[in-house]
């Protein structure tokens, strides 16, 4: 039986559902798979998600520490290039140097607790510290290992990311904007072993023109942002932004719904704006709950600083709620600007606003006098139905969940499986030349 080590950073994890979902159709497909984690994640997690890491890497017990040393030592030619890759070469600083040896030790525990699994390849999500210790796993066992790479972890911290993508067998990422950007950032990188896999949310089988939504005359505004509170999210841009709306004298309504560091500083900062009353912190809201907020929300808003192709934009669109993001990375893929929902310049708060108000005076356009204004008012509303049905429509054909497992899944498994049967009408000389 085929055996996958699939590693991440945190696992389960309420903000990456699709880790489990991978295990999971891999695990349908036959493969034996061994889901680890760097670090262990919040107690509720596993029952959540219906599964649970094998192996949690911090804190490393005492004897597995012992194992992992010996092992180092007996297998140190196997890890040598990337010890001297760390010591001696690059332009990283002293910090991310120790960090680096450090990884390397857990890469050493990792392989220690897979030893005798019978473990074919390792496969980790995201390139963070994860895939550094996947990648000395993998040497120290003698196996291939291969990563998947979104956003943040590519454009943001790619730390001894040259060194990781000549080493494993095949990366996968999430757009054309990331293959792209390795492909013109890291020219040694083989081009045939990056494979865009795209993600997907859950859609309907049957995607028709969706009914009609209106606005209720003098009902606020509804914004809703959906994302973990950090920093690259940059939550507290639409904090601004809804201060400007304020001043401009729109009746608005905000909720961001999400858990993290950056919670106090929103908090002050929504103090500070005198927002109290018209942006809510919802907290963390289980998945199972966004889609009434989807359904209550006139534009859901991504703020961020970094991307891949976030799910909170595809789960909006599949339901048929207007979306505004920001045109970067791999975004644009999803949202094409006017067609399936609308984007702004990235950084401009104005820019951002003034799209909001252009989205608003659509919605509203309904409302209008008889006559001219009437019929252009409806002409429009149907302008924004067609871009809701468009948005279905490209969800469903490009970002279907189902599909792109199955999808992840067949060619995972075309990759690391090995090739051994040979068919009778091979010629025996072509196979030398």
């Amino acid at each position: 039986m085929l055996t996958v080590a699939y590693l991440a950073n945190e696992f389960p994890s309420p903000v990456e559902p699709y880790v489990v979902e991978e295990i999971k159709e891999l695990r349908r497909l036959g493969v034996r798979v061994i889901p680890g984690s760097v670090r262990k994640s919040a107690p509720n997690q596993a029952a959540v998600s219906d599964c649970a890491p094998e192996i949690v890497l911090r804190p490393p017990h005492g004897m597995t520490l012992l194992r992992a040393m010996w092992l180092g030592v007996r297998r140190v030619k196997r890890i040598k290039p990337l010890i001297s890759r760390v010591v001696l070469h690059g332009r990283e600083g002293p910090i991310k140097r120790f960090k680096a040896l450090a990884h390397t030790g857990l890469g050493a525990c990792y392989a220690v607790l897979l030893e005798g699994r019978g473990v074919n390849h390792i496969h980790v999500h995201h390139g963070y510290l994860g895939s550094w210790i996947a990648m000395v796993a993998a040497r120290l066992l003698g196996v291939k290992f291969s990563m998947t790479l979104h956003g943040s972890d590519l454009l943001l911290h790619a730390t001894y990311l040259d060194t990781k993508l000549e080493s494993c067998t095949f990366c996968l990422t999430v757009s054309e904007y990331n293959r792209n950007y390795i492909l013109e950032h890291y020219p040694k990188v083989d081009a045939g072993k990056v494979v865009v896999a795209r993600l997907g949310v859950e859609v309907s089988e049957r995607v028709g023109l969706i009914s009609p939504r209106r606005r209720t005359e003098g009902a606020p505004f509804r914004l809703l942002a959906v994302g973990r509170l950090h920093a690259v999210k940059d939550h507290a841009f639409l904090v601004r932004a809804c201060g400007l709306l304020r001043d401009r004298g729109v009746p608005f309504e905000c909720s961001i719904a999400g858990e993290g560091p950056e919670r106090k500083n929103l908090e002050a900062l929504i103090r500070h704006c005198g927002l109290k009353e018209r942006v809510k912190l919802l907290g963390h809201v289980p998945r199972e709950c966004t889609d009434s907020f989807y359904d209550r929300a006139d534009v859901v808003v991504l703020t961020s600083r970094s991307e891949g192709i976030p799910l909170v934009l595809m789960e909006a669109m599949a339901r048929g709620t207007i979306v505004l993001a920001p045109a970067i990375t791999g975004v644009p893929e999803l949202v094409i600007a006017g067609r399936t929902g609308f984007l702004y310049e990235p950084g401009s708060l104005e820019g951002f606003v003034d799209r909001l108000l252009f989205i608003r005076s659509l919605m509203e356009a309904p409302g209008a006098p008889p006559g001219e204004a009437l019929a252009a008012g409806r002409l429009a509303a149907r302008q924004l139905d067609w871009v809701r049905h468009a948005a279905r429509v490209h969800v469903r054909n490009n970002f279907d969940r189902g599909a792109n497992l199955e999808s992840f899944g067949d060619l995972l498994i075309q990759r690391i499986a090995p090739h051994t049967e040979s068919h009778p009408d091979e010629n025996l000389v072509l196979q030398q030349i």
